[in-house]
């Protein structure tokens, strides 16, 4: 990578986009074009793929391009954050598909970072970029959601290796992962004191996934369950009984990209950056061309001006998280707000197609009208998954506005 210091953006925006024009698939040119829908996000079942989506993500790897401000010794392209913005443009403009979805990305892999020890760092970091494995997060458990410091999920050491038992549930994909970082028990005398973090290779003896089929039809969640697995001892991140503190700052990643990825607000009810456009072929115009029903239309501008409002605090924030070396609390704040946005524009999307925008199945509706309905039920996730909605508020209180406890 060339030296690009000195504010000379132009010539590494000149570089990219030449980049980008020579090593994106011809196939992917067409905006219909159909690749595997798991192919994004990588992992052991494409490792000998030729899927366009697969081979647009070992050439966007091979640059550094999956994970652009990572350090070059790891496998990323070591750019500021001034070029990543560069890129991300870039990437926008030319409406190129995104590399590689990866829970290693986003929330693994900044952690590695931060808390890995070099070994870590090098066997990890660059199979992460590389999109070799699909991850997926075990945290939650049946008794321990909200209040996640009282997981059970035991952790013994045996000497040579650590021995875990224990349930996990809603593990994201956990059914298609590869690798899982685990928060574990390993002190049961102590709450926040004695949790620690691990990964885990799913393939390991002892790792059973079960999906679990939501209201929505879709399966996205899985209950895992530990039973005498065998962990080596190098696959603990950070300190023993050290856990809770990565776990926190993992939160915090992920809180961040759950709320990108609403910044534009396609996250809610299927098509829903075409909500007003959509709202008109249900409802009809009015003689100035608007939305004939001004109650609904005043609505839909609102939350098109919140998302934009969003969009624009989440850049700003990425931007401010870069500059410092990871997110804040702030992220509470925005994943509040993305979640609230997007459970809204899911519900005006529903009522935009009154009684179409009810239909489950069958030829009296279309699948922009299946996809709406499950898009609304499925919005009632935003709220919980990354921390509840209501979690979220006390951390905003305490962390953000220095609020004391109530007495």
């Amino acid at each position: 990578m060339a030296d690009f210091g000195g504010g000379d953006l132009d010539a590494f925006r000149g570089e990219v986009r030449g980049w980008l024009e020579a090593n994106y698939p011809a196939e992917l040119r067409d905006p219909k074009a159909k690749t595997d829908p798991e192919a994004i996000w990588g992992g052991r079942a494409f490792a000998g793929s030729n899927d366009p989506q697969t081979v647009w993500m070992r050439a966007a790897a091979a640059k550094g391009y999956t994970a652009p401000t990572w350090p070059t010794e790891y496998g990323g392209a070591g750019l500021t954050p001034a070029q990543a913005r560069v890129l991300d443009q870039e990437l926008a403009a030319g409406k190129y598909r995104q590399p590689l979805a990866s829970f290693g990305i986003w929330m693994l892999g900044p952690v590695l970072l931060e808390y890995g020890n070099e070994a870590q760092k090098k066997e990890h970091l660059p199979k992460i970029i590389n999109g070799d494995f699909r991850w997926c997060q075990g945290y939650s458990e049946p008794g321990a959601g909200s209040d996640l410091a009282s997981l059970q999920t035991k952790c013994e050491d045996k000497g040579d290796h650590w021995l875990i038992n224990g349930q996990k549930i809603w593990t994201s994909y956990a059914n298609k992962a590869d690798w899982c970082f685990c928060l574990v028990r390993t002190d049961t005398s102590k709450k926040h004191e004695g949790i620690s973090f691990v990964l885990i290779d799913m393939t390991t003896p002892g790792v059973e996934t079960r999906p679990i089929q939501l209201i929505s039809g879709e399966s996205p969640f899985c209950e895992t369950f530990f039973t005498d697995v065998k962990v080596p001892k190098g696959n603990l991140i950070g300190k023993i009984n050290g856990g809770w503190e990565i776990a926190k700052r993992l939160l915090q990643y992920e809180r961040q990209n759950i709320s990108g990825g609403f910044g534009g607000g396609g996250g809610a009810g299927g098509a829903a950056g075409d909500l007003g456009s959509i709202a008109k072929d249900y409802l009809g115009t009015d003689e100035t061309g608007a939305l004939a029903d001004a109650d609904l239309r005043t609505r839909i501008t609102k939350n098109n001006m919140d998302f934009r409002t969003l969009f624009m605090t989440i850049q700003r924030t990425a931007a401010e998280a870069k500059a410092s070396n990871g997110p804040s609390a702030a992220t509470s704040i925005i994943k509040y707000a993305a979640a609230s946005f997007a459970q809204e524009r899911s519900e005006l999307m529903v009522e935009s197609m009154g009684s179409q925008g009810l239909g489950w199945e069958g030829s009296n509706y279309t699948g922009l009208e299946t996809t709406a309905v499950r898009g609304w039920l499925r919005s009632k996730g935003n709220s919980i998954e990354g921390g509840t909605s209501e979690v979220n508020i006390n951390v905003v209180a305490k962390r953000v506005l220095g609020l004391p406890d109530p007495k």
